[in-house]
């Protein structure tokens, strides 16, 4: 029988890195992340048509590799299942491109370990361009989410947080943000913003908006979301994020 001296109760922690074709700063990603901090970084390779896969796994990451591309947000869904499976109490989740700045890591895990919140999200207001805070203003106004950074995938779940994203209903999301956080509120879970700062990319051009074209998709896309979900709240009609939720 374990002894109060013998057993470990402290949670398991990974970092989940959804990546695709990012083999020129992967490698930087997953050292600087082991010199901070020694949790296991898991990189969920989307497909990548280059040395994404291998340069990862040399700096030490365990890798899953997807054979079909699946977006950011399905990679990051991939890994959570991962997690779960391996029996994992808690994720970080990073983006590949060295923007977000490993030393801010046990900052984004701190009001989960102390039990305020149940996610938590890395918030940089400081890297948005005028574009960015239009579209943040216009996400926040349909969605009716208080959070400062809603399109940020620098964050920590807790438990709960992964059991509730790795269900079918998460899986039909295309992003990260409106969808996922109003379904996190609708579970009465409660998500904290974080202050941290951010990089630019280290290399290359977004996966995600690389082109005018991608971006009026992805707000139209996104807009219609968050009016057509704004109704979903918890059970007793509180806000999760007042305080007011039941953990």
């Amino acid at each position: 029988m374990e002894t109060a001296a013998t057993a470990d109760t402290s949670p398991r922690i990974a970092i989940l890195i959804p990546a695709f074709n990012e083999e020129a700063v992967v490698g930087q990603v997953v050292a600087a992340i082991r010199e901070c901090v020694a949790y296991p970084v898991i990189v969920i390779d989307d497909a990548s048509t280059d040395a994404t896969r291998d340069i990862a796994k040399a700096a030490g990451a365990t890798v899953i590799p997807l054979p079909d591309q699946l977006g950011a947000w399905g990679a990051t869904q991939t890994g959570m299942r991962y997690a779960l499976r391996h029996g994992f109490d808690m994720v970080l989740t990073m983006d590949a491109d060295g923007q977000h700045e490993p030393r801010w890591l046990t900052a984004l895990l701190a009001p989960i370990l102390d039990g305020r919140t149940d996610v938590a999200i890395g918030t940089c207001t400081e890297r948005g361009s005028t574009m960015r805070r239009i579209a943040w203003v216009l996400m926040k106004s349909t969605s009716g989410l208080r959070l400062e950074d809603v399109t940020s995938g620098f964050r920590a779940y807790n438990r709960a947080a992964l059991v509730t994203l790795s269900q079918w209903q998460a899986t039909l999301l295309d992003y990260q943000d409106i969808g996922v956080l109003l379904l996190l509120e609708s579970r009465g879970l409660r998500i904290q913003d974080v202050s941290v700062t951010m990089r630019e990319r280290q290399a290359g051009a977004s996966r995600v908006f690389y082109s005018w074209l991608m971006v009026v998709h992805y707000m139209l896309h996104t807009l219609l979301l968050g009016f057509t979900k704004r109704p979903m709240r918890t059970s007793n009609g509180s806000d999760p994020n007042s305080g007011e939720a039941s953990q």
